[in-house]
Order: structure tokens, then sequence, then C-alpha cells
């Protein structure tokens, strides 16, 4: 599965356990779900303003926006941290990406993903952050 597709399940998840009662969205989940939403936001932006980029830096807003996954995720418990920690592991891939040449050298696993890869990857943090966005107001 692609990351669009695994960010979007854990959505549809997330949005169920709320819908049913079954997660209880606290007010430290709304502010650190605040902050996440407009860290995100930042990384990425709009879909034109990515496309407009050279990719090495829509690699590093694609890491930027992981990191601000992992950083929400240090000030959680609960659900909040199960859902953020999900959320990075489906966007885990980009720390596998590289965007240089490797210029005769070993690369640590590193692969250069496609044009389609980086703007399903951008897809995937703009669904997460219009999700953390809905529960920071709920």
């Amino acid at each position: 599965m692609d990351m669009r597709g695994a960010v979007e399940e854990l959505v549809e998840e997330a949005e169920r356990q709320i819908r049913d009662h079954k997660w209880v969205l606290t007010p430290e989940d709304r502010t650190v779900a605040a902050k996440a939403a407009d860290d995100l936001h930042t990384a990425v932006g709009t879909p034109q303003s990515q496309q407009d980029l050279p990719q090495v830096e829509r690699l590093e807003h694609l890491r930027e926006a992981l990191a601000a996954v992992a950083i929400a995720l240090a000030h959680v418990h609960g659900r909040m941290a199960w859902f953020l920690g999900a959320a990075a592991t489906a966007l885990t891939p980009v720390l596998h990406w590289r965007a240089m040449p490797a210029e005769h050298g070993p690369t640590f696993g590193a692969v250069p993903p496609t044009l389609q890869q980086y703007s399903d990857a951008e897809d995937a943090i703009r669904r997460l952050q219009s999700t953390l966005a809905g529960i920071a107001i709920a």
C-alpha cells in the first residue's frame, strides 16, 4: 500500500473512533493536533507550491513534516499517540529517499523517488493535516 492509502485508512479509523466515542478527545489532544496541523501545513503547503520546488527541497519539506509528527507524538499518550505513531510509520518511506546523485558510492539504501511518489507523500501529509485540524476544533 502506498503512503496516501495508508494515511487514508488511518484517518478513517480515527474518524470512526471519534464518531463512535471510543476515542474521547482531551484538551491536550486538541492542542497537540492544532500545533501538528499548523506545522504540517507549514512544511508541505499547497500542491502548486511544492511542484515548483527542486526535488531536494521537496524531500526536505517531507522530512520536516515527518519530524513534526514525531515531535507531536512525543507530547501525547493514549489514542492520540497511537494515531500519530501510526502516521509516522506510514510516512517513513521518505527516510529512505534521496534527491541527490550517489556519485560513485553507497547510499545506505536510499533511493530516488519518482515525482508521483513525491506527490503521493505530500497528499498524504495534507490529508493528515486536514484531519488534525479537524480534531483540534472537534
